[in-house]
């Protein structure tokens, strides 16, 4: 089985290079060590795990900026398994108490999104202390009716996961029931529904639903907004049993994603901050191009898209990126700061600083996690 499976692997990486033309299948070395030196950077600038962030006040480092930092740390640790990677991220859920901002009755999935963490260094080491309170919120959220928490569509990305992979851990199909409730409140209508079936993409929430529209007349989709859509759909269709009833409708969101940022990349790899907008805040950024590239990754060495067709896409936003965003001291440049809107958290240039680093550092490990498995596919323990 082992076998079948590396030798699938390596027969689309073998077909997608034939058609990477100019861009390369960069080696596997590279990409780890493009990872490796961003982190240290972080770690480095952050040896407290303790420590809140202040931007304009005091924040637990519990939330979900730093929930999406330990997202990538787990995905590098996946390919890289340096022990102190794993200490730093126990660190950290130890002093929370493997806990929320708020408290287990905290609807908001932006302050539940380090349960993905969470339940990720449970299933390495099992202790029912470890899973008491992501427990707790989940059957909070499944046994009570409400299924409009996730309106902005940042949230599906912060707490689709943690369902799915709570689901998955306990073998619970009604957590995956009221996991597709929410996400299909968000899809379908709150805000007339966010999910673009006619563009292939999302609006970020309501205030930007037609018929909004932007300066060059066209919608308004925001590149780091649609990265967490599509980089959730990776996060969920790993933990979700083949046989889920909705399975084929979150499959068929993510390849039409696909097939729509294929149409709108820019020449030099990345996404405007409004994907078909250059005119407000066009040129480079990191976050969304990242996400992208972890989610088009993800589908090429899975088989869920085609590797013929976006090879070339993903390798040329990768070559982007290493190129461009990661600073001689390991930092990345063009980071969007924190906000809502394309012209939020803005300018993002190759000498700026944004408000948070933890969520841009986070989204670059998970592309090159799986940028490292397309390209060492060997080496994947299965």
């Amino acid at each position: 089985m082992k076998t079948n499976l590396r030798q699938v692997i390596l027969g689309f990486v073998c077909a997608a290079s034939l058609t990477a033309t100019a861009q390369e299948l960069p080696k596997s070395t590279d990409v780890l060590n493009a990872a490796k030196k961003v982190n240290a950077y972080f770690m480095k600038t952050n040896p407290d795990v303790t420590l809140p962030s202040y931007v304009n006040k005091m924040r637990p480092s519990n939330i979900w900026t730093r929930g999406v930092y330990y997202e990538g740390l787990m995905a590098l640790y996946e390919i890289y398994p340096d022990a102190k990677y794993y200490d730093y991220a126990y660190s950290w859920a130890e002093f929370h108490k493997w806990g929320f901002r708020y408290g287990n009755t905290d609807r908001n999935a932006d302050d539940y999104c380090c349960a993905q963490t969470y339940i990720d260094l449970y299933r390495m080491e099992p202790d029912a202390a470890k899973l008491r309170n992501t427990k707790a919120l989940v059957q909070m959220l499944v046994n009570q009716p409400e299924n409009d928490d996730w309106y902005w569509v940042d949230a599906v990305q912060m707490g689709m996961p943690v369902l799915a992979k709570l689901g998955a851990t306990l073998g619970d199909k009604a957590i995956f029931e009221k996991m597709w409730n929410m996400y299909a409140a968000t899809r379908n209508t709150i805000g007339g529904g966010l999910w673009c079936a006619e563009y292939g993409l999302w609006y970020r929430d309501a205030a930007f639903v037609a018929p909004f529209k932007e300066v060059n007349g066209k919608p308004c989709f925001w590149s780091r907004g649609n990265g967490w859509a599509m980089a959730n759909y990776v996060r969920i269709l790993n933990e979700l049993p083949q046989d889920d009833p909705h399975r084929a409708t979150y499959v068929a969101d993510f390849t039409a994603m696909a097939k729509a940022i294929a149409k709108c990349q820019r020449k030099d790899g990345f996404w405007n901050a409004s994907m078909l907008c250059e005119e407000n805040y066009g040129g480079m950024e990191t976050t969304g191009t990242s996400l992208f590239v972890y989610s088009l990754a993800w589908g090429i060495r899975t088989g869920v898209l085609d590797s013929k067709t976006y090879m070339p896409v993903m390798l040329k936003a990768w070559n982007g990126l290493v190129n461009n965003s990661i600073r001689e001291n390991g930092s990345l440049a063009y980071v969007q700061g924190t906000g809502s809107k394309p012209s939020d958290g803005q300018p993002a240039t190759a000498t700026s600083t944004p408000d948070f680093e933890d969520y841009g550092i986070g989204c670059f490990l998970l592309a090159a996690s799986e940028v490292y498995k397309i390209s060492a596919p060997v080496s994947l323990k299965k």
